[in-house]
């Protein structure tokens, strides 16, 4: 079956237009529809925050995850801890396998991500995508907080798709939403979020891989500043 089949047949047509208007509409109709079988990931980022904002106070049911790379800031773990206070909701972690990761670190040392876009990536599988697989496994479909404006790859993306590589829908409530949008609901709301933003970060990861932008540059500039901006994903949201 192809995307656009898998598509219509299980959701309304007229769902990605209706996320431009009403994030929270469309939750409340994902999580009918998936009751059970529907999980939104975040990484405490301020669009995840909003999301999650909204599922946790509707009380929707939705699990919420996180993956724990293990090289987060103290900032974003702090957030996350303050998420936990707020909305008193639990959520799921998953972290990296501890053969894979003690394998990397044993034949190439803690930092190899700096040596080639292909170690990077190295990197990025065994504390992202080998976790992010075992968070989506028997489920139906996933929210995400991306955005289109967040980098070159995302402005070809649909605010609603079949994730082939995952055999699931994925949606993305806030993908016609700008990030100053997305600010101002988060402070309208008082929605904790990463103290970074405040410090010209604005797509935060890992420590190591992750630096504030200067005016002007592009809004994934400060990920893996060392690469040709083309390369700008982790591979979590690039379809198979």
């Amino acid at each position: 079956m192809s995307s656009s089949e898998h598509l219509n047949a299980d959701l309304p047509a007229d769902l990605a237009a209706f996320g431009q208007s009403d994030p929270l509409g469309v939750l409340q109709l994902l999580a009918g529809r998936f009751s059970g079988q529907l999980v939104f990931s975040t990484s405490f980022g301020l669009e995840d925050q909003l999301i999650t904002h909204l599922i946790f106070t509707h009380q929707l049911p939705v699990q919420v995850f996180t993956l724990d790379t293990g090289r987060n800031f103290q900032e974003t773990c702090s957030t996350w801890s303050r998420t936990l206070e707020r909305y008193g909701r639990p959520i799921e972690v998953f972290a990296p396998r501890t053969d894979l990761l003690e394998n990397l670190l044993v034949q190439k040392g803690p930092n190899s991500f700096y040596n080639s876009v292909e170690d990077r990536k190295n990197c990025c599988h065994i504390r992202k995508i080998e976790p992010l697989g075992r968070a989506l496994k028997g489920r139906k479909a996933w929210i995400t907080g991306i955005r289109a404006d967040q980098s070159p790859n995302r402005h070809g993306m649909s605010a609603l798709e079949w994730d082939e590589a995952h055999q699931l829908y994925k949606f993305h409530p806030l993908f016609y939403w700008t990030f100053e949008q997305v600010r101002a609901y988060v402070l309208e709301h008082n929605i904790p979020y990463n103290p970074l933003h405040d410090k010209g970060f604005v797509s935060i990861g890992c420590a190591p891989c992750t630096r504030a932008i200067q005016p002007g540059e592009d809004f994934r500039a400060g990920r893996w500043w060392w690469e040709d901006a083309s390369k700008k994903e982790c591979g979590l949201h690039v379809q198979a």
